[in-house]
């Protein structure tokens, strides 16, 4: 395993902490008091954090700066409750709260911007939510809630609400400007400028990015490039105001899945000519595929563009004091996406070579194995079928939410009515190749021998590819969405306080699916290599075919959630709450498409949860503990696998747990540390049925795959001078099991970080490492293969090796 120099980052930062102490209050200082935080995520009126009755953690745009988070995911994993798989790269990552399962992205938790969703289902095929989403210095403050009241101001949001909220200008003129690179290749600008264009009146914010690299696991190409500008103009009347804004991304990436290791019980190794810290199979060597379709044409696809959405939004919000009490708040917006998605999702394990021609039909030893590139004949060890997976996306979104509020002595009430209609339509072309089982692959050619290159089925490949399109998929969902809902805030007592929230559902969904056949080449009239006809290759038998017969299948779902708390605040700095909600989540697209011919088989997951919590805030300590019991009946579980079936199974499951946040400032502000772990046990409850094959399990009492029962993050940080910090860091990722019947065991690992900064006048440098002892840290297994089997050579998805950042920042 490669070691690169972290160390001496580590060694930096102790020498710091021999520095004299402050004295005075640092400039850099990590967070603000959260006694004076006010939050408007979940709750209908902004309101302190000690009275809002919720499981809320908030960070300031100063605090995200200091975490410097390489992506949306690994600012999330500092919110307790949240498991996040941060492995896939800056894009494409999973988030699961408060122990829910499911096949990855953000399917119980709604992301938002301003309050109002990045798209309304955040868990489409591979659209997961942060693909449309990029953290910037455009970003005023991240409030994420956990359950609680999630299902009352959103959809499909059981798990919580993660919302990002955008800067706007004042009557000064302010901005931020911000170089950074890095040991990988990144060169990125932030840039962010606000201020007044009328006195107490007009006010703008223009900010955006751009930003390329060769991506911390080495590609061979740029591995992410792109960027992001978004821009608000708000204007300030008497009675309120109105704010238009417009957000432009075009941002590329790659997007990395599973590699080959080695394991041993909890024991991880490198397989052998595979670097787990910065290896990959994305890479250049099998970058381009252009492979001829049955009826003509030819498919042609470029890894290189990796997940590449282009995203326009354009949306406005509108306040008015209507006098007499009563207010009412508008927010519109309208959303288009178009995704080019390309990714190599491994087909299985590394093979040896004779196993991979017997699997391929040829007996004895008569295969033969040659570089596509060259043709040289060449004996491997092992090989590796990989999915080249292409998938592109065209989606729109257009959201209304009206309501009015009335304040009274006692509290207020809000009274609202959610307008959303969606629509994503998608095409399916995949393909299998064959390469070399290492992380510069090669394509690779595989003949038998014990034929003629004119005999039929001579070839087992067409230039590497094993399957030409064996899987074709067009279809298509939409939502309407029809909600409305009532929020009551009311205060029995100066310190005791009551919410209660409900909210109607009434939703349709509708969408179709082409059906399709089967087909070949062979007489088409086209070679394979300007001799041989395709009769030659097995590659085209079985290419998939789109045919003109859709099924179409509508879905409505009319339900009620609710939630009801009660929040005790003991004195201005602790509180105690209590809170029981109910609440659902739609059934997922991948559900809708398996079960098209009968829809009876599918219904909206239903939870039910409590939670009680004590908080103690002071400008000192932040002190937050809050015990949760869920339970959820109908949960799909549809992993797509890589012959393109799906999982298509359902079940229920209960977690216990506790989420623990802290924070401290000692010694007068020298030292610094934040905390936050969850513990929890989630299970599997009635789990039984038949697997495809017709065999049956039974995995009732097992633990939820892929969630840990113990995770955690701490980062102590020492503010050496008034200027200069220094920061460690550490995640902690518990044991998990990758699959239902707890067969491969996922081992727990600990991700360390360090970084420094100083603070000259307005300018800050920075400098950040992360994994800096290039822990082999897996996230997830294979999804993707099936049952795992446990031991010996597994494919699994790890944490990105050590990598340095440096930054430099500027205020004005």
């Amino acid at each position: 395993m490669k070691k690169r120099s972290m160390f001496l980052l580590a060694g930096i930062a102790t020498l710091y902490y021999n520095n004299a102490y402050a004295q005075e209050t640092p400039k850099d200082s990590t967070r603000s008091a959260s006694i004076e935080q006010v939050v408007i995520t979940g709750n209908s009126n902004p309101k302190k954090k000690i009275e809002s009755s919720t499981a809320i953690s908030t960070f300031t745009a100063k605090e995200i700066q200091k975490q410097n988070p390489i992506s949306a995911a690994a600012l999330l994993q500092r919110v307790p409750g949240f498991a996040v798989e941060t492995s896939g790269g800056e894009v494409g990552n999973n988030l699961f709260a408060r122990g829910i399962p499911s096949a990855g992205a953000y399917e119980f938790v709604q992301v938002q911007e301003d309050g109002l969703p990045v798209f309304e289902d955040g868990a489409l095929q591979f659209a997961n939510a942060d693909n449309f989403f990029r953290v910037d210095n455009s970003v005023s403050r991240l409030e994420a809630l956990r359950g609680g009241s999630g299902s009352i101001f959103a959809n499909n949001s059981p798990g919580g609400l993660i919302n990002f909220i955008t800067k706007e200008g004042g009557n000064d003129f302010r901005g931020t400007a911000k170089l950074e690179t890095s040991t990988y290749g990144l060169m990125r600008t932030d840039v962010n400028v606000g201020g007044g264009l009328v006195q107490d009146k007009l006010f703008f914010n223009v900010g955006g990015f751009y930003r390329t690299d060769d991506g911390i696991r080495k590609t061979g190409f740029k591995a992410n490039q792109g960027g992001q500008i978004r821009m608000n103009l708000k204007y300030v009347f008497d009675k309120g105001y109105a704010k238009i804004y417009y957000k432009k991304l075009d941002d590329r990436n790659t997007f990395f899945l599973p590699i080959p290791l080695v394991q041993n019980g909890n024991d991880l190794k490198e397989f052998s000519g595979f670097d787990a810290n910065y290896g990959t199979y994305s890479y250049r060597n099998i970058s381009q595929l252009n492979i001829p379709q049955v009826g003509g044409g030819f498919f042609s696809r470029n890894l290189e563009d990796g997940i590449h959405p282009k995203v326009d939004v354009l949306g406005a919000e509108f306040k008015y004091d209507l006098g007499s009490n009563f207010s009412v708040l508008n927010k519109t917006r309208y959303t288009n996406i178009n995704m080019n998605y390309t990714g190599i999702f491994p087909a299985g394990g590394p093979q040896s070579a004779a196993d991979f021609a017997k699997g391929a039909g040829i007996a004895g030893n008569t295969f033969q194995y040659s570089m596509v590139s060259n043709g040289a004949v060449v004996n491997p060890g092992y090989v590796q079928k990989l999915g080249f997976w292409a998938i592109d996306k065209q989606m729109n979104n257009f959201v209304n939410d009206l309501q009015f509020s009335y304040k009274f002595d006692k509290g207020n009430v809000t009274a609202g009515f959610y307008k959303s209609n969606w629509k994503s339509h998608q095409y399916w072309n995949w393909s299998n190749i064959l390469t070399t089982a290492s992380d510069k692959p090669e394509l690779l050619n595989l003949v038998d021998t014990s034929l003629t290159p004119n005999s039929v089925g001579y070839s087992k490949t067409y230039n590497g590819v094993t399957n030409m399109s064996f899987l074709l998929r067009d279809s298509q969902i939409q939502g309407s969405l029809n909600d409305l809902y009532l929020n009551l805030d009311y205060n029995i007592t100066d310190d005791l306080s009551f919410n209660g929230g409900i909210r109607y559902s009434r939703d349709f969904y509708k969408g179709y699916g082409v059906n399709t056949t089967s087909g070949n080449l062979n007489n088409s009239g086209l070679t394979t290599d300007g001799t041989h006809s395709f009769a030659t290759t097995t590659a085209d038998e079985n290419m998939s075919v789109l045919g003109n017969k859709y099924t179409y299948w509508n879905f409505d779902v009319n339900k009620v959630s609710f939630t009801t708390a009660l929040n005790y605040k003991i004195n201005k700095e602790n509180a105690v709450y209590a809170r029981f909600s109910n609440g659902f989540r739609s059934p997922n697209e991948e559900a809708y498409y398996n079960n098209m011919n009968n829809l009876s088989v599918v219904k909206p997951v239903t939870t039910n949860q409590l939670e009680v919590g004590y908080k103690y805030y002071s400008r000192t300590f932040d002190v937050a503990v809050i015990p949760f019991y869920s339970t959820l009946k109908n949960l799909s579980f549809t992993d797509v696998y890589s012959d393109g079936s799906s999982e298509n199974k359902f079940a229920n499951t209960t977690n216990l747990g506790v989420e623990l946040e802290g924070y401290a400032r000692l010694f007068n502000n020298v030292f610094e540390v934040t905390f936050n772990g969850t513990i929890q046990s989630p299970k599997y409850k009635d789990f039984t049925g038949r697997n495809a094959d017709g065999s049956t399990f039974n995995y009732d009492g097992n633990t939820v795959r892929r969630m840990p029962k113990f995770y955690f993050n701490i980062s102590p940080a020492v503010n050496l001078t008034k200027e200069w910090r220094a920061y460690v860091s550490m995640n902690y990722y518990g044991k998990r099991f990758q699959d239902e019947k707890n067969a491969q065991t996922l081992p727990s690992f600990s991700e360390f970080g360090a970084g420094t900064s100083y603070q000259l006048g307005k300018i800050r440098f920075a400098v950040d490492g992360t994994n800096i002892f290039n822990t082999i840290g897996i996230t997830e297994g294979d999804p993707r293969a099936g049952s795992p089997s446990g031991d010996g050579i597994i494919m699994a998805r790890p944490i990105m090796g050590a990598a340095v950042r440096a930054s430099i920042t500027l205020d004005f």
